[in-house]
């Protein structure tokens, strides 16, 4: 099975309120998608395939500088909310939740997710795109953002290409909210002066090459929608709502956009939030070899958006999907509390097998900028 591509540019084009019948198959066909398998791939003419190579070239430029280089953009002291994450930080919550592992066993032995020995041997850039709110339950810190020497282009590179994400994934939640039946702002409407996130992760495929090797464990995600460029190394790996395992190919000049728990919460678990990994594959290696031979970069990129619900926002089953036999499971929340709530869980969990991650920093976002459940992911 391989994900169907939705091609956005007809939806772009409407200008009434009314919808044909044409346009409204193609939301219909959103959300049957994002319901059935947890993830989607758009092609958006906002979003070109030589907008996604300008950011994935500054960004291996980045990521293959030296350690001591990339360091002075670490901000620890600020809970990595802005700047770079390095390496060895971040603690996939399949590696320490033991009622996770449980179930993972459960699972039929082709179905099962790589198992991480450790903390996530990747790095990550924080970068916050769209305007914040003035006044807030869920105050961030009042950190600037940090930009690295030597790359006059990053600001403007950042900023691009996090907006014409942004702009793909309210395209997509109009769909969905048709497809689903609500109104077509039922979910952007909610998204205003959320705290999205560009994110990017950087893994160095010379040293972290190896069949197997896990750069991101099973998880999900905690924030509405996440979307991410076709990046040039293959690995990410999705579940299906029947519990099958698939590995996702990206077309050139695509988006893969990804369900989290936010829209779970919107629509009583109608959508579910989609459980991915990406690990070295064979793959993987058949790029790295051809990357080898015509000397190209071997760090994977992979330019991850985190679009969210406003914090202050409430979480709770939209329209008809508050009359779901499961819309008691999801209670009205704000959803900078809901990810608090999730983060203290989480919290707790890796606090009690500190043991399995010696040397690791735990990387906890606390205000809801930014989380996923391997603690970032």
């Amino acid at each position: 099975m391989e994900l169907p591509v939705i091609d956005l540019a007809p939806y772009l084009e409407i200008c009434s309120a009314e919808l044909d019948s044409h346009i409204k198959s193609m939301c219909l066909e959103v959300s049957r998608t994002l319901r059935e398998t947890g993830a989607l791939l758009v092609k958006d003419p906002r979003c070109t395939a030589e907008d996604n190579d300008k950011f994935i070239d500054m960004m291996e430029k980045y990521f293959q500088q030296p350690e001591e280089f990339k360091r002075l953009q670490e901000r620890p002291h600020l809970h990595y909310q802005v700047g770079v994450t390095p390496e060895g930080v971040e603690v996939p919550r399949s590696l320490v939740d033991d009622e996770m592992k449980e179930k993972l066993k459960a699972m039929p032995k082709e179905y099962q997710p790589s198992s991480p020995s450790g903390p996530d041997p990747k790095w990550r850039y924080m970068w916050r795109v769209g305007p914040r709110p003035k006044i807030t339950r869920f105050k961030e810190l009042n950190s600037e953002p940090v930009i690295p020497e030597g790359f006059p282009e990053w600001k403007c590179t950042m900023d691009s290409w996090g907006y014409k994400m942004i702009s793909s994934v309210e395209s997509v939640a109009e769909m969905a909210a048709i497809g689903f039946g609500l109104s077509k702002d039922a979910f952007t409407s909610l998204m205003q002066q959320g705290p999205h996130l560009l994110a990017p992760t950087g893994s160095d495929l010379r040293r972290y090459g190896k069949e197997g090797t896990v750069f991101a464990g099973y998880h999900y995600d905690l924030n509405f929608l996440t979307i991410h460029g076709r990046s040039r190394f293959p690995g990410l790996s999705i579940w299906l709502r029947n519990g099958l395992k698939m590995e996702v190919k990206v077309p050139v000049g695509c988006l893969l956009i990804q369900a989290g728990k936010q829209i779970e919460w919107l629509t009583a678990g109608e959508c579910m939030a989609g459980m991915h990994e990406v690990v070295v594959t064979n793959r993987t290696t058949d790029v790295i070899k051809r990357a080898l031979e015509q000397n190209c970069s071997l760090w994977r990129v992979s330019s991850t958006l985190f679009a969210h619900i406003a914090s202050d926002a409430v979480l709770k089953p939209l329209g008809h999907f508050s009359d779901s036999s499961l819309a008691s499971k999801y209670p009205p929340i704000c959803a900078g509390e809901y990810v608090e709530e999730e983060l203290a869980v989480i919290n707790l969990k890796v606090n009690s097998h500190k043991s399995l991650c010696k040397g690791a920093k735990y990387n906890y976002i606390i205000n809801s900028l930014f989380l996923t459940c391997s603690t970032l992911r």
